[in-house]
């Protein structure tokens, strides 16, 4: 006679789930305490030097002396602004609305020129293209400073230099939204509805307006706010090209506002404040679209 094995303890509770977890998405997946307290920390961090520079825009010139540093907002937010915005050698106000136009311009440009490219590269045939597309990304391995010279040259030739062309003119395309216009427009158009619209008749340009231009969008939103915050915050040439000048960007002008012999940081956090608060809105706004493009390039892919 056979005799049975006795039966075992049932394992706690964590493992009899564990498989169940195997199966899931990641996004399906409830997140433990140890994953809250990790993001929090990351938010406090990533969020306070933005606190800060708040705190100090809303106080006094003692606040900045005090030891620990002062973290509870003062009450001359409105009179710091009124300094800042009444500045005669800073046009602090006029720099946001230059900041504005170059940004916009620029971002209008890049979504048009560079989905047209990355069209072209992914699904026309030409001679040269995978030449010429390898040329476009090893131009991203250049660094911008070397060709401050040389562009400063071409602007003063062209009788820009000092304007806001100067600072539009060098953004209209930029290599990086080529290959990744390109990169998206190869994984999510397939090439037979492209022929299959061609054999029906549509040129070239309705093809790009009817077809592709709904398949990217989220890659447009994408690209369109990367390249609205980073044409907002650009200062090394719009310092070179505009400093001293009636036409600051906002950068230009937070740079004037820290310069001299005596700095009013107030001021300074004040404008940098007011400066980040439209890339603040865009981010807030359009960031679900940055990780709806960013997961559906990546499963595409």
């Amino acid at each position: 006679m056979t005799a049975l094995a006795p039966p075992q303890a049932p394992g706690p509770a964590r493992s009899r789930h564990r498989p169940a977890l195997l199966g899931r998405a990641p996004q399906d997946t409830p997140a433990g305490l140890g994953s809250y307290l990790l993001l929090s920390l990351t938010f406090l961090f990533a969020a306070f030097p933005l606190y800060w520079m708040f705190v100090i825009a809303t106080s006094d010139d003692e606040a900045l002396a005090k030891l620990p540093p002062a973290v509870v907002p003062g009450n001359r937010f409105l009179v710091n602004l009124e300094e800042l915005f009444s500045l005669q050698d800073v046009y602090f106000a006029a720099s946001l609305i230059n900041s504005f136009i170059v940004s916009t311009v620029v971002t209008a440009s890049v979504l048009f020129f560079c989905s047209l490219a990355g069209f072209a590269f992914a699904k026309l045939r030409f001679r040269g293209s995978n030449t010429l597309m390898l040329l476009v990304v090893l131009t991203l391995t250049v660094p911008n400073q070397l060709g401050i010279v040389a562009l400063y040259i071409v602007m003063g030739r062209l009788g820009w230099n000092g304007t806001l062309l100067a600072v539009i003119a060098p953004g209209l395309v930029t290599a990086f939204g080529v290959f990744y216009m390109r990169q998206f427009i190869v994984n999510s158009v397939p090439d037979e509805l492209v022929e299959s619209a061609r054999v029906d008749g549509a040129t070239t340009m309705r093809i790009y307006r009817s077809i592709v231009l709904p398949a990217i969008r989220p890659a447009l939103a994408v690209l369109g706010l990367l390249t609205f915050v980073a044409t907002w915050n650009d200062f090394q040439w719009p310092l070179i090209t505009l400093s001293g000048t009636d036409y600051p960007t906002s950068m230009v002008a937070i740079s004037d506002l820290a310069s001299g012999n005596y700095v009013i940081y107030r001021r300074v956090l004040a404008g940098a404040f007011i400066a980040t608060v439209p890339l603040l809105v865009m981010l807030f706004v359009g960031g679900r679209q940055i990780v709806r493009g960013i997961m559906e390039g990546a499963v595409k892919s």
